[in-house]
């Protein structure tokens, strides 16, 4: 009892100072952090100076504070605009969650479908894209006629850069995003099939697994990032069957209608062409036979509500 009194005397003694328990925020104009914003999205201070409706050397003259309150110097010259260091792109989800927090809160800042002249960019991953783009597209032409879709069809090295920094906001494909900061939804699970030309001399009756690899295959290019094809030629015995490597699913059932070659393909996309071009739909005798479609986006944009309305549709308007 001795002891602990006279710890509590000497803990009262040196009691901790307000300034080493309270963030030092009061010593930051926090103004900075909206043109720190709006300068790793335009990468360019002209631009982001229109953006925020300030002068050129004001934006200038904070992106110098900046340096000093960050010990960094976050833009370098590249070009005729700058480019972000390390550390710049290291603070950018922070601040930008931290921004839009803030934003939620303010009055008069809910999000306004109807009058909004946002622009959102997404990914609709080929094949998906044949399915789903229009469906997007004319929904939201719908009910928010304002509102500007940027839209693309491919995976690359940088979406996962692109999605934290939000150049693109939302993914749509069959890949899902494992790491932590991202938010990924299923949406549907497509069945995939092998399919032919109804004048494919070979494939009668119900297939093996081994039947399947011995014939001549048309894929989607398995050096394409994050290929469609890629998942059923994870062995060098398995590539050894590919006889055409094409740019776009589409291409390849092209191919296979006018030769002996076969693909796998999701059933909806086989039997929308399957009267056109001729084809011939079977079952998928493999394990991996379906796909799940996922909704992903980077866990920094899911607070803004702009983002939220979005997220909402594309929920609403995929899922079958």
């Amino acid at each position: 009892m001795t002891v602990e009194l006279n710890m509590q005397a000497e803990q009262m003694e040196h009691p901790k100072t307000r300034e080493e328990i309270k963030p030092q925020l009061r010593m930051v104009d926090l103004n900075l952090l909206t043109v720190f914003d709006a300068v790793m999205q335009e990468q360019n201070i002209t631009r982001a100076a229109h953006t925020l409706g300030m002068s050129q050397p004001a934006v200038s003259n904070a992106v110098a504070r900046l340096k000093v309150m960050f010990n960094d110097e976050l833009f370098v010259r590249y070009g005729r605009g700058i480019q972000p260091t390390a550390r710049a792109f290291q603070l950018f989800g922070s601040v930008r969650q931290a921004l839009q927090l803030v934003q939620n809160e303010l009055p008069g800042s809910g999000f306004e479908p109807i009058s909004s002249e946002r622009v959102f960019n997404l990914c609709v991953c080929s094949p998906l894209d044949n399915y789903l783009t229009s469906i997007i597209y004319n929904k939201v032409e719908e009910i928010a006629p304002n509102i500007h879709l940027v839209f693309k069809s491919s995976l690359n090295q940088n979406t996962e850069h692109q999605l934290r920094y939000q150049e693109t906001e939302f993914v749509i494909g069959y890949e899902d995003f494992r790491r932590p900061e991202f938010s990924c939804v299923p949406l549907f699970k497509d069945e995939m099939v092998l399919v032919a030309s109804k004048k494919h001399p070979r494939l009668k009756g119900p297939l093996l697994e081994s039947d399947i690899y011995r014939e001549e295959h048309a894929v989607v290019a398995l050096d394409r990032f994050a290929s469609f094809s890629a998942p059923w030629y994870d062995s060098p015995e398995k590539q050894s069957c590919i006889a055409y490597q094409g740019m776009a699913l589409i291409s390849v059932l092209n191919v296979i209608s006018k030769t002996d070659l076969v693909c796998i393909a999701p059933r909806w996309l086989a039997e929308e062409f399957a009267g056109k071009l001729e084809l011939q739909i079977q079952p998928l005798p493999l394990k991996l036979n379906s796909r799940t479609c996922y909704l992903s986006w980077h866990e920094a944009a899911g607070r803004d509500k702009g983002h939220q309305w979005m997220e909402e549709l594309l929920v609403s308007v995929c899922r079958r």
